[in-house]
């Protein structure tokens, strides 16, 4: 029997679990700690490693509390983690500055100055845009694409981007301080849309295109490569044996359909945590850059990710949890939370929530609402576009609002859904995850407004660290390859989608599609 460590390092928090792996990979033991998203009035959000190490180190001791295993039994640590995060480190590995998330939308003028000249498509420079697609299967379009927040720090803080030793995503970062090493997955590579698809290696084109000193660049590896053990230091603080061996793990969007079981080509999952995604496995290298789609580098050799991405998700059910649901403004002189009520049959108030919008009929009396309060990326892309409540009538109560909130995620779903649909084939049966797949509601929603049969997993929050947990397996011998988790993952629950909700579905979808081209103006003139 051999067991696997697994950090799942999201945007708001640190999911640690301990697997054992045999015939099947077993949670063991699981602990959550959160840190802060900084979110900076000039569009910037970024967040302090060392929070992350904090958290790892909190949820590491926190699960070993819990069972009987050693920290000295662990074969082997992964990591699953978000991407397109910008950690620049020194020769110490220490950062220079905080990191820069993938939400972070300061860089418009380096993607002017970079990209958006001249004529173009889909905001880029034809000639450059025909240089990086040929080169990664991507282009850098987006203006929270990390090449140009390394330029942004360039342009506004000389004095730490001249302490820079290397370029880092967000598990990298870690795995340096845990190991002294500097690498960056294959995966990972991608995401900085700097990575030759075709050589393996940094393209030097698309680097002097993008002003990018290749010296600051890691050597990379795949993501089932040892890449060191625990550092003495690294182990006492982390409370972990010294020397256990560290594997390269993947970005979130590689191994979150890992641990969904959706493996094989044209299979699909929908990801519903902070952000959100549609994610199609295909076989090649595709690209659809008017609706900022990219089929990026996956885990497993050979195979890609077609992947859409929603900036909030799961992040605005918390916003309905903190302005909608509770009373901010203190207007009550007494407050009660249901879900801390002891004889309430509900656990907590996203539960709560559930059963509130269960009572409101499909479609919220008519209320849209869209879920872009950080902008949004896919299938178009927009730093001023914003969350919005539409055709609200003297009728309409927070109830309506809160169900609007879900269907609106669900219906954006839907929309990259249909995006990918113009490239590649998806699969009938979607495969869900994350938080928001832990709400049978949310799950029957998701199913109604896409009109396809949706799977949930158990504990299907965990599953990006099952994903590591799969690395690990297929890094140690116990796996042949990550194709095998296909067989080892099995659907817990499955949803049929509603026939009598289809017609309210297709109205609003049709009209939801149309909000931001009626809009787009007005979102400039406010946010520009």
């Amino acid at each position: 029997m051999k067991y696997a460590l697994a950090y799942d390092i999201g945007t708001t928090g640190v999911k640690t679990c301990l697997f054992e792996i045999g015939d099947q990979i077993k949670l063991i033991a699981d602990a959550n700690e959160g840190y802060e998203l900084y979110i900076l009035p000039d569009g910037g959000a970024e967040q302090d490693p060392n929070e992350w190490w904090e958290a790892m180190r909190k949820t590491t001791a926190t699960v070993f509390s819990k069972t009987d295993v050693k920290p000295e039994q662990v074969d082997g640590i992964s990591f699953c983690s978000q991407a397109q995060g910008l950690v620049l480190v020194d020769k110490d590995g220490l950062p220079v500055r905080r990191a820069m998330s993938y939400m972070d939308q300061r860089a418009r003028e380096e993607r002017k100055q970079l990209m958006a000249h001249g004529v173009q498509i889909a905001g880029a420079s034809i000639p450059k845009l025909l240089v990086s697609l040929a080169k990664t299967g991507a282009v850098a379009a987006s203006v929270k694409d990390p090449v140009f927040k390394y330029n942004w720090v360039k342009n506004n803080e000389s004095d730490n981007f001249e302490k820079v030793h290397k370029w880092l995503d967000v598990k990298e970062a870690l795995i340096a301080r845990m190991t002294g090493k500097f690498i960056m997955t294959e995966d990972s590579a991608f995401g900085t849309l700097l990575y030759d698809i075709h050589k393996k290696c940094w393209s030097q084109e698309v680097c002097k295109i993008l002003h990018v000193d290749m010296r600051h660049l890691a050597k990379i590896v795949k993501s089932t490569d040892a890449v060191g053990g625990l550092t003495k230091q690294a182990a006492a603080e982390l409370g972990l044996k010294e020397g256990t061996t560290v594997y390269g793990g993947g970005m979130d969007a590689s191994l979150i359909g890992v641990g969904a079981g959706a493996v094989n080509k044209h299979e699909t999952h929908v990801y519903m945590g902070t952000s959100g995604w549609v994610s199609t496995v295909v076989d090649k290298s595709i690209v659809d850059a008017s609706a900022m789609i990219a089929a990026v580098v996956g885990a497993r050799p050979g195979f890609y990710n077609y992947f859409a991405e929603l900036e909030t998700a799961g992040k605005c059910l918390e916003w309905v949890k903190n302005h909608l649901a509770l009373d901010e403004i203190g207007i009550y002189l007494k407050k009660t939370d249901v879900a801390e009520d002891m004889e309430s049959k509900f656990t907590n108030l996203y539960q709560y929530l559930s059963s509130v919008i269960e009572q409101v009929p499909s479609g919220s009396n008519g209320v849209l609402f869209t879920p872009w309060l950080h902008g949004n990326r896919c299938p178009f892309e927009d730093p001023n576009v914003r969350g919005m409540f539409y055709n609200l009538s003297i009728e309409t109560g927070k109830s309506e609002m809160i169900r609007a909130v879900v269907e609106g995620v669900c219906l954006h779903m839907r929309w990259m859904l249909e995006t990918h649909e113009k490239k590649t084939k998806t699969s009938n049966v979607i495969r869900f995850v994350g938080g928001g797949a832990l709400n049978d509601s949310t799950s029957q929603i998701l199913a109604d407004c896409t009109g396809r049969v949706v799977e949930t997993v158990a504990n299907p929050q965990n599953v990006g660290a099952v994903g590591a947990a799969v690395v690990v397996a297929v890094g140690l011998g116990v796996i042949d390859s990550i194709a095998e988790a296909n067989t080892l993952i099995d659907a817990e629950k499955r949803f049929e989608p509603n026939k009598a909700n289809k017609a309210v579905y297709d109205k609003m979808f049709a009209a939801y599609k149309e909000i931001y081209a009626a809009n787009k103006k007005i979102f400039k003139m406010l946010n520009e």
